[in-house]
């Protein structure tokens, strides 16, 4: 390949052969422009890994309005420095071309992840927040182009849902996390993104609500629906566990539901102890049409079980007449009647499966009532005299 001296003039003379030929610049060794044989200009940088000793070549651009020989000779010194230093432009600008997208860590998140080590409705909701606010906002992005302010910018877009934008922020450090494992980039820029305030919901049904929602149950045809929420009032437990429970999970003789850790929160097998009315409702239930399925409450397909109470429940408390009341607030108020009859807190942590005492800590205010009860006593006694 020839040598020259590389200059506008020089470059504006050359004239394409019948192949293509690079001009190697005196000047700075490892530079060159290319000259095709269809008559297009480029200028080139060649060089040797330091690492592997294999001679790598890169085309900059081409030689025009847009690419002066001065701007290509500035690109050019900067890569062959970077050589020097032991990088490899060359390598670089493939990583950049092959990089997964934000899109892309998320199926991988999903299918690697998700799908072999959560339980199937934490999945849905991993899927529902990256398909809502991850993808639209952050999808197209590089992995290793994201950064904190980034991930500040859409968790500040979710402020109105504040619940919302935590749990998405930590599926998203979560899954920066694992990028890193991956190889995909050297830090989380999810990590130190301070969280928005959450109020812990204190909604629970009064005796007279709960009265109301009893007899709204006993009235609505679907008593599928309603025997799970019966259920659920009087284990306390979550609806996804009450939905996935199988006649298999339930020892009736000794009173016992034993929860697979597939279907816990924790991911551990826990056994609670059933009331009479708890087992007088699945022995009932179990005598019924119910009991062709394995599942205590299947879905149109016996083989699955229910899915989805939303329109069930708007419909219950609609007629029940009760305000702001999710499904979730079932558990609440199973709980916090168990704390103000006297039982106490680490006790019904334990029937809910709080693995943190703290979660229970809610309902502390509740134990009071029976202690006040038991010091009016003493009050009307003497009020008699």
């Amino acid at each position: 390949m020839p040598k020259t001296q590389l200059t506008k003039t020089r470059i504006d003379r050359t004239q394409p052969g019948n192949r293509d030929v690079i001009y190697w610049d005196r000047a700075l060794p490892g530079f060159g422009l290319r000259v095709k044989s269809t008559g297009v200009k480029s200028f080139v940088v060649q060089y040797r890994n330091r690492q592997t000793g294999r001679s790598k070549r890169k085309t900059l651009g081409q030689y025009g309005p847009t690419m002066s020989l001065n701007d290509a000779r500035e690109i050019a010194r900067g890569m062959l420095a970077d050589v020097v230093r032991g990088g490899d432009p060359v390598a670089d600008a493939q990583f950049l071309r092959q990089s997964p997208s934000v899109a892309d860590l998320a199926e991988q998140y999903l299918t690697e992840h998700a799908v072999p080590k959560k339980r199937p409705a934490s999945v849905r909701n991993d899927r529902s927040m990256l398909d809502r606010y991850v993808i639209p906002h952050l999808g197209h992005l590089r992995v290793f182009e994201v950064t904190y302010k980034d991930v500040q910018r859409l968790h500040n877009r979710m402020s109105q849902t504040p619940y919302q934008a935590n749990r998405t922020l930590a599926l998203l450090s979560k899954t920066f996390e694992l990028s890193i494992r991956w190889g995909m980039r050297k830090d989380n820029p999810a990590r130190g993104v301070e969280k928005f305030a959450e109020e812990k919901r204190q909604r629970w049904l009064s005796d007279d609500e709960l009265n109301r929602l009893m007899k709204a149950l006993s009235d609505h045809p679907n008593q599928i629906a309603a025997n799970a929420i019966r259920l659920q009032l009087l284990t306390g437990a979550r609806i996804g566990e009450v939905l996935s429970s199988t006649w298999e999970d339930f020892a009736l003789d000794r009173g016992v539901w034993i929860k697979p850790s597939h279907h816990t929160k924790q991911k551990r097998s826990e056994h609670l102890p059933l009331s009479r009315a708890s087992i007088e409702l699945l022995t009932r239930m179990h005598a019924e049409s119910f009991s062709y399925s394995r599942f205590l409450f299947p879905g149109r397909s016996p083989d699955q079980p229910y899915r989805d109470l939303k329109a069930f429940w708007r419909s219950v408390t609609k007629t029940a007449e009760l305000a702001d009341y999710r499904i979730h607030d079932n558990r609440h108020t199973h709980a916090s009647h168990l704390v103000s009859s006297g039982l106490s807190l680490p006790i019904v942590g334990r029937l809910l499966g709080h693995t943190n005492p703290s979660t229970t800590q809610r309902y502390a205010h509740l134990a009071d009532d029976p202690l006040r009860e038991a010091a009016e006593i003493m009050a009307r006694k003497m009020s008699k005299e």
